[in-house]
C-alpha cells in the first residue's frame, strides 16, 4: 500500500531533548548525548520538513500528466494509448483554447482599465473598475479550466480590511478576483507584467512600490495604514508567507501584514493536485515555463474557504496575532502548520536556529548540576 501524500518516508520521533536524553538523574556529561543531535541530523537530510515544502507534491497515483511520472516504466500498452490521446487533447486542442481565452483576457484588463481610468474619482467608475476586473478575472480563470469551489461567503473581505491567505502559485490571486475584486500590493514589475499593473493602478488602488522602496518597511506600512483606514477602497489582498510553498503546509508569516490594524479576513486556499500542479517552483521554473505547465495541465481544481474576520487582541503582539491567523487557515485548509520562514527556499539557515538548541541544551545541563 503506497502512504498518503502527507506521510514521511521515516518515522519520527517528536520526544523533546529532555525526554530523549535518558540520563536526566545523573549529573555528569556522557558522550551518548551527541546520538540525539545526529540522530536529527540524520532525519534532516533524508527527509527534513521544509526543503520538501518547496517541490510539488507526491501524487498517490499517476494523473495522467508526464511531470508527475518522472520515473515513467511502460505499465501496459492500453495505458500508454490513453495518455498518448492525452498529450493530444492536452497540447493539440486545449492549449490553443487556453491560450486564446488567456490572451482576450489579458488583453481586455489592459484596454479596460485604462479606458476606465480616464473617467474623474467617482462611484461610477468605481463600479466600472470593479466589472472590468471581475470579468477579465473570470476569463483568466477558464482559460486556465478553473473549476473553484467558493465555501462561507457571508465572510468575504470587506472594504477596508486586509485579506491574507496562503500562497501556492501567482494565480492565487487570480483565484480570488474570479469572486470579488481587491487592491493588489506588490513590486513594480517591467514587460507585460508592468503593463498591466500601470493599466489596472489606473482604475483601481492598488498598491505598487518600487524595488527601492520595498525594503522601506516603514514606508510600505505607512502607505499600507493610509489605504486600509479608507473604508471605501477595496479590501488588500496579502500573501504573508511571502513565496509559494506546495499547498501541503503553511509556513511562517511575516509579521508586517499584522502590525498594519484593521480588520484581517483569514482565506484558505487548497488545490486538488490531481487534476494538475498549481504550485510554482520559482528556482526551478521561470514564470513562463511555469504558465505553461498549468495550461497544458487537465484543469485547475480547488477549494476557497472565506474565514470569520480576526482582530488583533489587547496584549497580543504583531507576532503572535500573525500565528494565529496562520492556525486558523492552516486548521481549515487541511494544511500542515510549520513555524520555518518561507525565506529558506533560497537563503540558509541563521545561525540563530543552532545557537537555540545549543542554548537550550546548555540550559538542561545547568539545570540538572552539569555545570557549575
Amino acid at each position: 500500500r503506497l502512504p498518503s501524500p502527507s506521510q514521511g518516508i521515516i518515522e519520527r520521533d517528536e520526544t523533546p531533548m529532555e525526554k530523549e536524553i535518558a540520563r536526566l538523574h545523573r549529573v555528569d556529561f556522557e558522550f551518548s548525548d551527541i546520538f540525539y543531535f545526529c540522530r536529527k541530523g540524520f532525519e534532516a537530510i533524508v527527509e527534513d520538513e521544509v526543503t520538501q515544502r518547496f517541490s510539488s507534491e507526491e501524487l498517490v497515483s499517476w494523473n495522467l500528466l508526464t511531470r508527475t511520472n518522472v520515473n515513467f516504466h511502460y505499465i501496459s500498452l492500453r495505458l500508454t494509448v490513453v495518455w498518448v490521446i492525452g498529450v493530444i487533447v492536452r497540447y493539440c486542442f486545449l492549449l490553443p483554447l487556453r491560450f486564446t481565452l488567456a490572451a482576450i483576457g489579458i488583453t481586455s484588463m489592459i484596454v479596460g482599465t485604462t479606458m476606465v481610468g480616464q473617467l474623474p474619482n467617482s462611484s461610477v467608475k468605481n463600479y466600472l473598475s470593479e466589472v472590468v476586473h471581475l470579468t477579465c478575472s473570470r476569463i483568466l480563470v477558464r482559460a486556465l479550466s478553473g473549476t473553484i469551489h467558493y465555501h462561507n461567503k457571508e465572510n468575504k473581505p470587506q472594504k477596508g480590511g486586509i485579506c491574507v491567505a496562503n500562497h501556492t502559485s501567482p494565480i492565487d490571486a487570480i483565484i480570488l478576483t474570479n469572486d470579488g475584486c481587491y487592491a493588489m500590493v506588490g513590486q513594480v514589475h517591467g514587460g507585460l507584467m508592468g503593463v498591466i499593473q500601470r493599466a489596472t493602478v489606473k482604475a483601481c488602488p492598488h498598491v505598487w512600490f518600487e524595488r527601492s522602496e520595498i525594503k522601506d518597511r516603514h514606508l510600505v506600512t505607512k502607505r499600507l495604514r493610509e489605504h486600509v483606514a479608507d473604508k471605501s477602497k477595496l479590501p488588500i489582498l496579502i500573501f504573508p508567507e511571502g513565496t509559494c510553498i506546495n499547498n501541503t503546509s503553511v509556513m511562517m508569516f511575516k509579521k508586517g501584514s499584522f502590525e498594519i490594524g484593521g480588520t484581517i479576513y483569514p482565506v484558505a486556499i487548497k488545490y486538488d493536485p490531481q487534476f494538475g500542479d498549481a504550485f510554482w517552483n520559482s528556482s526551478k521554473y521561470n514564470i513562463v515555463s511555469y504558465l505553461l505547465r498549468i495550461m497544458t495541465s487537465w484543469a485547475i481544481v480547488c477549494d476557497v474557504w472565506y474565514m470569520p474576520p480576526m482582530v488583533r487582541k489587547e496584549g497580543e503582539d504583531a507576532v503572535q496575532f500573525a500565528n494565529r491567523v496562520r492556525s486558523a487557515i492552516a486548521l481549515q485548509g487541511g494544511l500542515t502548520e510549520l513555524p520555518w520562514d518561507g525565506g529558506l527556499k533560497r537563503a540558509k539557515v541563521k545561525d540563530t536556529f543552532k545557537e537555540e538548541q545549543q542554548k537550550n541544551y546548555s540550559k538542561m545541563l545547568v539545570r540538572n548540576g552539569s555545570i557549575g
